[in-house]
């Protein structure tokens, strides 16, 4: 009986050849298997103890694939073999860490050669390759699809779960679609910020392979209008991000004003500055900031939005803790962008996802514990009268009691069994209306009667929660699209009534709380923003290894 092995598109598969019609005296052997390669595939996936780490470690997700009687192998030639090699040599442009260590191993796991082994080598030669670039494959995905780290081991700050991703389901795809680019466009993150802060990566990394930008000397202050030696790199430097040319008219090359000006003003916009186009020192130090530390920002948000679900829903806000603005989004369209304060660096405001379930407006404020005994309860010693003024009361079991009528000398921190809540009114914590998406943390969104921090560039000032810097807008906009029979006018007869009422929402909302130092705005700039918790510093120390260079 002779036996031809044929080559079928990217794997070997064996044909029994035409016989002679047999006699009875002659045993018929059986057919070999229809496809022996993804036999030795599977009969390798059999025996773990056996397999190869990066092989070990993705032996669920490659199990899944390779048993469907339907799947195909994948890199037998050259077809999706090199493509994938030249995205793993290009592992920056997707802000991943360079894989050329990666590179070099596949390279050794050359295609198998038929001819120049027995049929058995063979096949272990082939399901050997198939199964560590397979795994290579998944790895890659992996990162891009979720991120290198699980956020909840790096920092307890960060409460997104590692997502549950079917890495099977990669391998059908790429089967399906036949093209390693087309199929890693389909499977990053679709969410806007992802796209957005990918293209931000490849501009700033043609502006790193240009030269950077150049320094600019430190002065003490230059306004518009003022005649300095300096203004010429200040032009050179806002060149290059800010589209201004890069010389002056003859006659003005020292001369800050005009085009000048305007272009310092937009970098100011840009970094989070006052925009008066005044160049101080906060100017000086950020126009200084080099380009690859700019780069390693975009790169460490591109990480966290790894993170987030895949799925930010229909209508949902979304705020960024590091750039202190929130952003509500609905049906793909930015309907509003607000100022937010939110918690100090050591109340840090938590990374999370949930859902808003309703608002609740002339909200009690109940005093969280630590507050209470930290803060609330010395100013209660020195006079429960002065904080009674400010609305303050007491709930012992479930009865208000007037501050006045207790004795707080004989309370302390490891004695206190009291409920300390501020009643609606203006001096209330909350102001007139709080948006709740119940999570362990406690925090939720509010209004508050300290207006004017919401002029200061910088506004980590809470004790974690999400201070609003327009909260009956936010209201309208939630109510009115989420609550049947609200409108702004209802809102604000409620809030002038004093009376607590809570709303519940009958179409939910998503609230994404973030914490991104680099991003594009609603008109497209790239914005960037201090690291006020040093999360980027403890992200690029888990990512890399290493302590932040800056």
């Amino acid at each position: 009986m002779g036996v031809a092995v044929a080559a079928v598109g990217s794997h070997a598969e064996l044909a029994t050849a035409q016989q002679p019609a047999a006699t009875a005296a002659v045993e018929v052997p059986q057919a070999p298997p229809a496809n022996p390669l993804r036999a030795a595939i599977l009969n390798m996936l059999a025996e773990p103890d056996w397999l190869i780490l990066p092989v070990r470690q993705r032996r669920e997700a490659l199990l899944a694939y390779y048993k469907d009687p339907e799947s195909r192998v994948l890199w037998q030639d050259d077809a999706l073999a090199a493509p994938f090699l030249r995205r793993l040599s290009n592992a920056q442009a997707d802000g991943l860490e360079s894989h050329a260590n990666l590179v070099e191993q596949l390279g050794r796991v050359a295609r198998v050669n038929r001819f120049a082994l027995s049929r058995e080598a063979h096949l272990h030669q082939a399901a050997l390759r198939e199964l560590y670039w397979s795994a290579a494959f998944l790895k890659y995905a992996g990162e891009i699809k979720k991120g290198r780290i699980l956020p909840t081991k790096m920092d307890d700050k960060l409460f997104w779960q590692e997502k549950t991703i079917d890495m099977g389901a990669a391998l059908q795809l790429i089967a399906e679609i036949g093209q390693i680019d087309v199929f890693f466009d389909a499977w990053e993150p679709q969410i806007p910020l992802y796209k957005a802060l990918k293209r931000a990566l490849g501009e700033y990394r043609a502006i790193e392979a240009n030269g950077g930008w150049p320094a600019v000397p430190v002065i003490d202050v230059l306004k518009p209008g003022e005649t300095n030696a300096i203004v010429g790199d200040l032009r050179r430097r806002l060149a290059v991000t800010e589209g201004v040319a890069a010389t002056a008219p003859a006659g003005e090359e020292t001369i800050y004003g005009g085009d000048l000006v305007e272009a310092m003003m937009r970098f100011q916009r840009r970094h989070g500055l006052d925009d008066d186009g005044v160049v101080g020192k906060k100017s000086l130090f950020q126009l200084n900031i080099p380009i690859d530390y700019r780069i390693r920002q975009i790169v460490l948000s591109m990480e966290r939005v790894r993170w987030m679900p895949e799925e930010l829903g229909k209508h949902y806000i979304m705020v960024n803790i590091a750039g202190y603005q929130l952003r509500r989004v609905q049906d793909r369209q930015v309907k509003d962008v607000m100022r937010v304060v939110v918690g100090q660096p050591y109340h840090q405001t938590p990374v999370f996802s949930e859902t808003m379930q309703y608002v609740e407006i002339n909200p009690y404020w109940n005093v969280p514990r630590s507050i209470a005994i930290n803060e609330e309860l010395p100013k209660l010693q020195k006079s429960a009268a002065a904080r009674s003024d400010r609305g303050f009361e007491a709930v012992i079991g479930d009865k208000p009691v007037p501050l006045t009528a207790i004795n707080w000398s004989r309370y302390s921190a490891g004695n206190f069994p009291v409920q300390l809540r501020q009643k609606p009114g203006p001096n209330n914590a909350l102001g007139q209306v709080k948006f709740m998406f119940p999570n362990r943390f406690n925090v939720y969104m509010h209004d508050t009667p300290a207006r004017a921090l919401f002029a200061n560039a910088s506004r980590a000032y809470s004790h974690g929660c999400i201070r609003l810097a327009r909260p009956i807008d936010m209201a309208e906009q939630v109510l009115t699209t989420s609550v049947p029979g609200w409108d702004r006018k209802r809102i604000e007869a409620v809030v002038a009534s004093g009376a607590r009422t809570v709303v519940s929402l009958k179409a939910p909302i998503e609230v994404h709380i973030t914490y991104s130092t680099a991003w594009r705005d609603e008109y497209g700039d790239i914005q960037f923003r201090p690291d006020v918790y040093r999360r980027d510093a403890k992200l690029y120390a888990a990512l890399f290894g290493k302590p932040y260079p800056y």
